[in-house]
């Protein structure tokens, strides 16, 4: 395979990021940008990539959606046995990114990790369609499959099994949490000199610089 994509590429030229314009806490400010992409009707605009390491420090990233976030941190929603929860079982640090194309924007996320109140999971899990809680309950997600029909066999079983009841959360399936201490937001510029803060914490408060792009 022999194939030349070096020249793809293009310019940015939607808007600049001002230090003006930047709210002294970061969370404020990323709620301002979230609020823009879900007004700009842009698709899964809570798909974030979540990248972790475990014991082998061999880093991973994934898609998952951001589900609830605050001043404490950012929620997604996983199987514990999955491949990221022993990751971060080993190592709770971890990182996300959210990319908004449409809107030239990106914001990078790091912090710790760890599981929210068993609380919030079941209120999450009771809320999600009966669909998707059957699927939670049937998927040993990241463990080897022998095939399709297994999972719908399983999927089958458990809907059989439920019908007209209640389907408990499960103990291995709950909710996390990254609790940022620091966060960058990128917006894309003409001639690649694209505007970047990063805001770091320290202690009770935060502190925020431009750099480079």
């Amino acid at each position: 395979m022999d194939r030349d994509i070096s020249s793809l590429r293009r310019e940015y030229n939607r808007d600049g990021l001002l230090e003006k314009d930047l709210d002294d806490n970061p969370v404020v400010q990323f709620d301002h940008w979230f609020q823009d992409s879900l007004k700009a009707g842009l698709k899964d605009a809570n798909a974030m990539s979540l990248s972790t390491t475990g014991e082998n420090n061999r880093p991973s990233s994934r898609i998952v959606l951001l589900k609830e976030f605050d001043e404490q941190g950012f929620v997604f929603f996983t199987n514990y046995r999955s491949r990221k929860g022993s990751e971060i079982e080993a190592n709770f640090f971890g990182a996300l990114l959210f990319y908004w194309s449409e809107l030239e924007r990106q914001v990078r996320i790091e912090g710790s990790i760890d599981k929210v109140n068993r609380d919030i999971s079941e209120s999450y899990f009771h809320s999600r369609p009966v669909e998707s809680q059957l699927g939670a309950v049937a998927s040993e997600q990241s463990q080897m499959l022998k095939n399709r029909e297994e999972l719908e066999s399983k999927y089958q079983e458990l809907k059989k099994k439920y019908e007209g009841r209640e389907i408990p959360c499960p103990d291995f399936w709950g909710g996390y949490r990254l609790r940022p201490d620091r966060i960058e937001f990128w917006q894309g510029r003409p001639s690649r000199l694209h505007d970047r803060f990063e805001y770091i914490r320290e202690g009770d408060r935060w502190i925020h610089r431009r750099l480079y792009p």
